[in-house]
């Protein structure tokens, strides 16, 4: 997708190295938009290791092309990325009704230039991820689409195969839905890196009081485990509730060896935990007015932990 100069846009990027491109020139299309291809797919897909797979299937369909056809390369990939995302989001669908407790997106690691672009950190922030998941398989891609890489509707028409008229509609339709369900407070970043080191250090001390105490009276916090390890299979709600399960998990003996330290998950303050220096999980959370902690979300399903490695 391209501007009416032929110029690709860059959007939210975020660069992951995967798949074997064996064959590929460095001045081809493809390793040149790979960041921009990987970004969109993770948008879109919530996952890192669909994306790395996307990644690689439009590879090989970018091999097998004839190079002299394609006008604009970049709009060919970023469609040809949305057209199977979008087969694997209709298909996701299916597969997640049966899955064991909670299903969270996977975490990404991002670096502090990515953090410090706040529209980015946002638009690919846990929470809106979780966001996204609300939306049907067309109305995300049409708003990751226009509202996180600017394409015009009659690019996305093209990207979507749909009428731009019913793409149109798509995109209010999306975006009605979103404002309706993102956070109205959204904390700064000194705010999200103090409130971690609190975190941190109350549950290092296993401090009962120090934990409540950062916690909004409505918390809600999630776990996914994906039936590969042990984690709540249902939301938990309540300062009391969430505090003494956070306090009971981190302090079972067999987590002995596993430690925890701030990191950039998805743009914004987080936690990192690693088990003899391998990710073994990731905390995200979200404030209410005051600084209060009013959701968390804890990654530790092994599956879904591609992305936070170095």
């Amino acid at each position: 997708m391209t501007d009416d100069t032929g110029e690709r846009r860059t959007g939210g990027t975020y660069e992951r190295p995967q798949g074997d491109l064996g064959g590929a020139r460095e001045d081809d299309a493809f390793l040149r938009d790979r960041r921009l291809l990987f970004s969109t797919a993770y948008h879109l897909l919530g996952s890192v290791a669909d994306a790395e797979d996307v990644l690689q299937d439009t590879w090989l369909r970018w091999a097998r092309v004839d190079r002299a056809d394609v006008r604009h390369p970049t709009a060919y990939l970023v469609r040809t990325v949305s057209r199977l995302c979008l087969n694997r989001l209709t298909s996701a669908r299916a597969t997640r009704e049966t899955y064991i407790g909670p299903w969270l997106p996977e975490p990404l690691l991002t670096g502090p230039d990515t953090a410090d672009r706040t529209d980015t950190a946002h638009s690919v922030s846990m929470a809106m991820l979780v966001v996204l998941e609300t939306l049907s398989p067309l109305e995300r891609a049409v708003f990751v689409l226009r509202e996180v890489f600017g394409y015009e509707y009659a690019e996305i028409a093209a990207a979507v195969e749909r009428a731009e008229p019913t793409v149109r509609q798509t995109a209010h339709r999306a975006r009605a839905h979103i404002q309706a369900r993102r956070s109205r407070y959204d904390a700064d970043d000194a705010t999200r890196a103090a409130v971690t080191e609190k975190f941190l250090a109350a549950c290092a001390g296993g401090d009962l009081n120090a934990v409540l105490a950062l916690l909004a009276p409505d918390v809600t916090a999630w776990s996914d485990g994906g039936g590969k390890v042990t984690a709540a299979t249902r939301p938990l709600r309540g300062t009391d509730h969430v505090a003494r399960w956070v306090l009971g998990v981190l302090g079972k003996p067999e987590l002995a060896a596993i430690t925890a330290a701030p990191a950039a998950v998805n743009g914004r303050s987080g936690v990192l935990f690693t088990l003899h220096g391998a990710p073994a999980g990731a905390l995200t959370f979200e404030l209410a007015a005051g600084g209060r902690i009013h959701e968390l979300r804890f990654q530790v399903n092994p599956d879904k932990l591609r992305g936070l490695s170095g």
